[in-house]
């Protein structure tokens, strides 16, 4: 299929599943005069088969253990009815969560998924991972491979921030850890943790929602790499989008940082291509009506997830010709959209 997005701000042209020159005949031609087209965005934290549990918990807490020994007894039959829901289903709930806000990449923080080697609609990021120390505590060889993810001074007490220099000690405080939360962090950690190298993803809303407060302005500032994650909707307030929008609302990061922090420097500390829609590029692209600091779901008019339509508001749908015929349409929220499920994706919660 050849398929070719004329944009406010350009054309840009698919063939398969790569960027190609915008010339000559195409199967599908998607007019947009009032959209701007850019890359696809990359969510460097979620867990994906979490969403559909809606958020779980009834805070402050000191730290990540307490919470979740707290909602294991607190919600444990509505924690066992999500569980019931099959892997895949829960799987899929939270790639179309991810899909209607623009994003084409992602980070699952857990294991991998037989389900993301068939037919899964968004790319999910190879990246080895461990839970955190309270729950991952030997570490073994979490870090030989590379660059690798990790919960870090998730909390606010002592124990949280011990964390830093827990991890140092190990020799796993390097260029290669992609830390998220760090939300305990004292001056010494943050002073370790900018000397490492090591590159932070911020979930603000997630750390809001548990501790009432997220990671300290200095972690921010430059000099460290940040990234930006939903997490998932046990703690998260909803999807990269409304992360951003809260990210923004709450200060820290300069609106170039905050585009860098869901484009390339996320594509650089996770090992991806640097987005971009050049012919030979990877096929992921969203259209926006909207500035992309400025767009919510409801903003998100077009997904093309490795050169497959995935997303598309009902007005552009037709034009996608016999295309249309193999999907549904799904609704998130307040947001209906035609997508390329072949079964609608129940969901409960905000999502």
């Amino acid at each position: 299929m050849r398929m070719l997005v004329n944009a406010r701000n350009r054309a840009v042209a698919i063939e398969g599943e790569r960027i190609v020159a915008a010339e000559g005949r195409f199967d599908i031609v998607l007019d947009c005069p009032d959209a701007e087209v850019r890359p696809g965005l990359i969510n460097a934290h979620d867990h994906l088969h979490r969403n559909h549990y809606g958020r779980l918990g009834r805070p402050g807490y000191g730290n990540a253990y307490q919470w979740a020994r707290d909602i294991q007894t607190r919600y444990r039959r509505r924690i066992a009815h999500g569980h019931a829901r099959p892997r895949r289903e829960a799987l899929l709930a939270g790639a179309w969560k991810n899909l209607f806000a623009g994003v084409t990449s992602v980070v699952h923080h857990d294991a991998w998924e037989d389900a993301f080697d068939r037919d899964f609609p968004i790319r999910v990021v190879p990246l080895a991972s461990a839970d955190s120390l309270g729950m991952s505590p030997d570490l073994d060889g979490v870090g030989e491979g590379g660059r690798f993810g990790l919960h870090l001074a998730e909390g606010v007490d002592e124990a949280a921030a011990d964390e830093v220099r827990t991890i140092a000690a190990k020799g796993l405080l390097t260029r290669e850890l992609i830390a998220v939360h760090g939300v305990g962090m004292d001056p010494d950690g943050v002073s370790r943790f900018r000397a490492s190298g090591a590159a932070l993803v911020w979930c603000p809303s997630s750390n809001l929602f548990l501790f009432g407060r997220t990671a300290p302005a200095a972690l921010l500032d430059a000099g460290i790499d940040v990234l930006l994650g939903s997490d998932s909707l046990l703690t998260g307030a909803g999807d990269l989008l409304d992360e951003m929008a809260f990210a923004r609302a709450i200060g820290g990061l300069s609106d170039a940082r905050l585009e860098g922090a869901v484009g390339a420097i996320a594509a650089a500390r996770l090992g991806l291509d640097p987005p971009a829609l050049d012919p030979g590029d990877r096929a992921d692209l969203i259209l926006l009506r909207r500035p992309l600091v400025e767009a919510c779901a409801a903003d998100v008019l077009l997904v093309v997830a490795n050169g497959a339509v995935r997303v598309a508001c009902p007005d552009l749908a037709p034009s996608l010709g016999i295309h249309a015929d193999h999907g549904i349409e799904m609704t998130i929220g307040t947001v209906a959209r035609w997508t390329s499920a072949r079964t609608p994706e129940p969901t409960s919660g905000r999502y």
